[in-house]
């Protein structure tokens, strides 16, 4: 089975969980997609109903609207019954490092508004130890970068991101800012210390770490679905 097949198979199971009249997060992302794509399906069909959705990103609310799913900002609701996105990293505690597609800030302000934090991922992307296999995306105002990036030596090696379409110039995201990708060479021994670290950081707006956020992990394996919950 291919990567992208695993990622639609907890896409997939992950949307079984939304029920009509819901107000639904969506996530941004490789993974996240297959599970717009299926929402869309869903209410074309008639399966489900009377949902609106609320975007982590520019692309997935253009996505979303371009499948005839209802959309509106986070300022027009004021809780989410379901959010469903990917993660970089998943470690046993259900705990995340997300923002490897620059929409961290607006994945964390919509998931935050949820009880209901389902993460879909396939079987690589969990981990033992946090920050082992990917760095840990930190959101940062461009004002000044480099002196943040010098305060982020301190915890990790951190590299601005580049644009895609032109590197040589910073990626900029949804929200105006840059990116710094923060690598740890042993990984993040204690994840909700460093969450606050960073915070404190000057010049920094937020980061990729989502502490007890996750409520359900769906793990697409190889050998079949894969769920994990909290303790």
């Amino acid at each position: 089975m291919s990567m992208n097949e695993l990622k639609k198979q907890s896409a997939v199971e992950a949307v079984k969980q939304i029920k009509s009249g819901d107000v639904v997060g969506l996530g941004t992302g490789s993974t996240a997609y297959f599970a717009v794509e299926e929402v869309g399906r869903l209410l074309k069909e008639g399966l489900l109903h009377d949902i609106v959705g609320v975007a982590t990103s520019i692309e997935t609310d253009t996505h979303a609207r371009a499948l005839n799913i209802p959309m509106v900002s986070i300022d027009e609701v004021e809780s989410i019954d379901i959010a469903i996105d990917g993660a970089d990293e998943v470690d046993p505690d259900l705990q995340l490092i997300k923002g490897k597609g620059a929409a961290l800030l607006r994945e964390k302000s919509t998931e935050i508004l949820t009880s209901r934090f389902v993460v879909i991922v396939d079987e690589s992307k969990i981990v033992k130890k946090l920050g082992t296999k990917d760095a840990l995306p930190v959101e940062i105002v461009p004002f000044g970068w480099k002196q943040t990036q010098k305060r982020l030596e301190k915890y990790g090696v951190p590299v601005l991101r580049p644009s895609k379409e032109d590197p040589s110039k910073p990626l900029v995201t949804d929200n105006g800012n840059f990116i710094i990708d923060l690598r740890f060479p042993n990984g993040i021994d204690h994840p909700a210390e460093m969450d606050r670290a960073i915070k404190q950081i000057t010049g920094v707006v937020d980061h990729g770490l989502f502490i007890n956020m996750a409520t359900t992990v769906i793990v697409a394996a190889k050998d079949g679905i894969k769920v994990m919950t909290k303790n």
